[in-house]
């Protein structure tokens, strides 16, 4: 396995700032933030689309550092109904990937309005009432899956062999069935992007899941969550407060080890080993109490004493 950042975990940094401290850590690569939900400090999404002498100078910066680009990611929601900006950054972040030769493109699938009459995305969590069905067959039959379908052929045409789906909530593809069922309706151009924080909070478990997946994991997002078991009592994990606030809160990102310690991310890394993962732990520091560079640092330190970076060479002597 290889270990690196997404690049908004220092966004406060200048690019040259970030790739400095990715080399002096010791992180084989950074993952690249395009749009979406993230401003993207260090990547001029329509500067560098199209331009040839934009890119190579972008890519001798890592280089010039021993660094790897892991992959570009254009998080965000690409079928939300009155933003046609985020669908349209999926689209460009697949071109210049394309033209990088960027193999892995990291994004959610998405999330559309509950009909045709509806102007903000709904995310249904229950079967009950009767509307929830007809909501789920409106999104994924008129809207995901034929959103997908255009989206897996820009990526055949562009070279791109993976989009890693991050399994998130208020996306229709948030767990390891809604994955499979896409892949299924797409191909295995699509994937996961396994990132344990968000099935954390959702109750699932992230070992189980990584062997469920198995050679469908395309990408991991190392983020870990903080179980607020005090708060959660009362208000479940079912939490809409602010997320700077952090006490009152029922669960909270937080940096690695600080949630689950190193006993739990050994087996992790065991787990994704056991299901044929040797790809990419790209470490996502999103806790609002650490400093950000502290945490980074932090949680690259436990990675490093986990991971497995070598490949397996046991077998039985012949007695």
């Amino acid at each position: 396995m290889k270990l690196g950042f997404v690049s908004d975990s220092l966004g406060g940094m200048s690019f040259e700032e970030m790739l400095d401290n990715a080399k002096r850590m010791g992180v084989s690569g950074v993952e690249v933030n395009t749009c979406g939900w993230s401003t993207a400090p260090h990547c001029d999404l329509a500067g560098l689309l199209g331009n040839a002498d934009a890119q190579a100078a972008f890519k001798r910066a890592f280089a010039d550092r021993g660094l790897e680009i892991i992959s570009l990611n254009a998080n965000g929601n690409p079928l939300h109904p009155t933003d046609p900006a985020q669908g349209q950054g999926l689209r460009d972040t697949i071109r210049l990937a394309g033209e990088m030769g960027v193999k892995t493109v990291c994004t959610m699938s998405g999330l559309p309005a509950g009909s045709d009459n509806d102007v903000m995305p709904n995310w249904v969590v229950s079967s009950w009432p009767p509307e929830t069905q007809e909501i789920l067959h409106y999104q994924w039959e008129e809207k995901l899956i034929p959103f997908w379908t255009e989206i897996v052929a820009l990526a055949k045409e562009h070279g791109v062999q993976k989009i890693a789906l991050e399994l998130h909530g208020n996306q229709c593809v948030y767990n390891v069935p809604s994955l499979f069922r896409l892949r299924e309706a797409v191909g295995p151009v699509i994937g996961a992007n396994l990132d344990p924080s968000h099935l954390f909070w959702m109750g699932a478990d992230p070992l189980a899941a990584a062997e469920a997946l198995g050679e469908a994991v395309y990408h991991v997002h190392a983020k870990d969550t903080m179980l607020n078991a005090p708060v959660q009592a009362t208000t479940s994990l079912l939490e809409n407060g602010s997320l700077m606030d952090i006490p009152a809160r029922s669960w909270f990102y937080i940096t690695l080890g600080f949630g689950h310690g190193e006993e739990w991310w050994r087996q992790f890394c065991y787990r994704l080993k056991m299901g044929g993962y040797d790809g990419w732990l790209s470490i996502e520091h999103e806790d609002v109490l650490l400093n950000s560079l502290e945490g980074l640092e932090k949680s690259v330190t436990l990675l490093q004493g986990v991971m497995p970076d070598r490949p397996a060479d046991y077998k039985p002597q012949e007695i």
